[in-house]
């Protein structure tokens, strides 16, 4: 495509973007005091910041954006189970903006509240998704891009107090994202384009910037992946944000997750105990992976989880005809093993996710990925938080005016019904 057009494509919508942002914006962009500031690079791998990804919506359908005091609601649920620190996707819908104006409004009212973001910017390549406009060119990017860079910079100098990682991306390096991915120039460029604004003083000196993608993008499994553009991304970046998904493995890479022979005279809750062992095992087994590479090229960074996690429904690859792997069970032990992994080696795991969000597979009701949250959309807390349920921590505190209860009734011996032992149908190494 002809390079002066692209640059006029992109003026245009970074003028758009502007003038769309100026129009919407209600709060000055004040400068804080030194006092005032609490940086990434004190947030990131503090056990006292927990961290969760989170969206919010309610609806099978995005456009039906949840509202601030419905955002609010579930920030107050999410500041009493400690998480103080979020990860959103993007900024081309109306909810980061709100999101960080329904923080903004929570500090208001209370001084000691705390909440804290890291802001996706979606990054994708032309045609991504094909909607109609021809197979995805993964090699020219999408001329949507500039826009939300822009609008991601704007909401980040808005609220400086707020937003302390802008993420370049998200799994948009790797390549079975086939849909949208892009080449790693790409990345490189806008990681480039954020670090220059913070050299020129028009982003906060603190402000980190990242990609977020799978631990193959960061060089942790393909040699393929090893090229000269990721060596540089790793160079750019203030920390590694590496995504690491033993759920999805069970089904696609399922060596770790079949019951091996020595285990097979245990009892099935003893199989599905030590199933989760594994499956702990094999996310510590792509960080370090992440972490030798990055040695190998010289890159000593802080690596961060910045996704995980663990469903509860699955009517496909990983429920009863196949890896057997869903259930609130195993999704709290995923939870708890996780936690306390990476508090003791102060990572941070952006936990997938907060809340379920049922637009994800909007036609398939039992699709896993419409069950990752933690808390149903019946406003339930799953088996990994029963026990806050139990010891008061969501008292007083509603979610679309439901107070939160716990799945199941609280009754374990009607959830165990719904627990399957890992299936060994699956090829034995």
């Amino acid at each position: 495509m002809n390079k002066s057009f692209n640059l006029a494509v992109c003026i245009f919508f970074v003028l758009l973007a502007f003038s769309c942002n100026d129009a919407k914006k209600e709060k000055t962009e004040t400068p804080l005091k030194e006092d005032q500031i609490v940086n990434a690079k004190e947030i990131l791998g503090n056990p006292d910041y927990l961290a969760i990804s989170y969206g919010g919506y309610r609806q099978k359908d995005r456009n039906v954006q949840p509202t601030i005091p419905e955002l609010k609601e579930d920030m107050k649920i999410l500041n009493a189970m400690g998480i103080k620190v979020l990860r959103t996707y993007n900024v081309h819908f109306d909810q980061a903006a709100n999101l960080l104006k329904a923080i903004d409004e929570l500090k208001t009212e209370d001084s000691t509240f705390e909440m804290y973001v890291m802001l996706g910017i979606w990054i994708d390549c032309k045609n991504a998704f094909d909607w109609g406009e021809g197979e995805p060119i993964h090699n020219e990017e999408s001329e949507r891009n500039p826009v939300e860079v822009k609008t991601a910079v704007a909401l980040a100098k808005q609220y400086p107090d707020i937003v302390k990682v802008l993420a370049v991306g998200n799994e948009a390096m790797v390549r079975w994202a086939t849909s949208y991915y892009v080449q790693p120039w790409i990345i490189l460029k806008w990681v480039n384009h954020l670090q220059d604004l913070k050299k020129k003083g028009e982003l906060p000196k603190d402000l980190w910037i990242t990609s977020s993608d799978d631990f193959v993008s960061w060089g942790g499994g393909d040699a393929s992946y090893h090229t000269e553009d990721l060596e540089k991304i790793a160079n750019a970046v203030d920390y590694v944000s590496m995504h690491t998904y033993a759920y999805h493995n069970s089904h696609y890479n399922p060596g770790f997750w079949k019951v091996p022979e020595n285990e097979e005279g245990l009892t099935d809750k003893e199989k599905i105990d030590a199933a989760m062992l594994r499956a702990l095992d094999f996310a510590k087994t792509q960080y370090d992976s992440v972490s030798n590479y990055m040695k190998s090229i010289g890159v000593n960074k802080p690596i961060h989880i910045g996704e995980t996690g663990w469903a509860s429904v699955s009517g496909g690859h990983y429920g009863k005809n196949g890896s057997r792997a869903t259930d609130e069970y195993k999704q709290g032990l995923y939870y708890k093993h996780l936690r306390e992994w990476t508090n003791k080696e102060k990572i941070s795991v952006f936990y997938f996710e907060a809340f379920d969000e049922q637009w994800k597979d909007a036609k398939n009701e039992l699709g896993s990925e419409n069950h990752f949250g933690l808390i149903n959309l019946k406003s339930e807390a799953k088996y990994p938080l029963w026990s806050l349920v139990d010891d008061g921590t969501f008292e007083g505190l509603t979610r679309d005016g439901k107070p939160i209860t716990k799945t199941y009734g609280g009754n374990l011996e009607e959830l165990m019904k719904d627990v399957l032992v890992p299936n060994t149908d699956y090829p034995r190494d």
